[in-house]
């Protein structure tokens, strides 16, 4: 995790994004000592926003489980999670 003011995203734009692009990870920005906002490259925003979409249909998928719900085929199941894979991969948006 970098922790960096507010103003050095002003002050160093350029080495910010190539913290980001270079690491993966979020660079959290303060303002007056307070966490303010977070900036991360757009690959590592995609992936991410990927693989939470992934995590929210789980979620769904095991709620209607446990409520009786008809459940998938071994086949399908597999298909679905190769799909997902190949789209946190890449970095595929919907």
């Amino acid at each position: 995790m970098y922790i960096k003011p507010s103003a050095a995203i002003r002050n160093n734009y350029n080495e910010i994004s190539e913290l980001c692009k270079e690491s993966g990870e979020p660079v959290y920005l303060t303002k007056n000592g307070e966490g303010d906002l977070v900036v991360m490259d757009i690959e590592t925003f995609a992936k991410r926003e990927s693989m939470l979409r992934l995590r929210e249909t789980l979620v769904t998928v095991e709620e209607e489980r446990l409520s009786g719900k008809q459940g998938y085929s071994i086949d399908e199941v597999s298909a679905m999670m190769g799909k997902a894979i190949r789209e946190v991969i890449n970095g595929k948006q919907r």
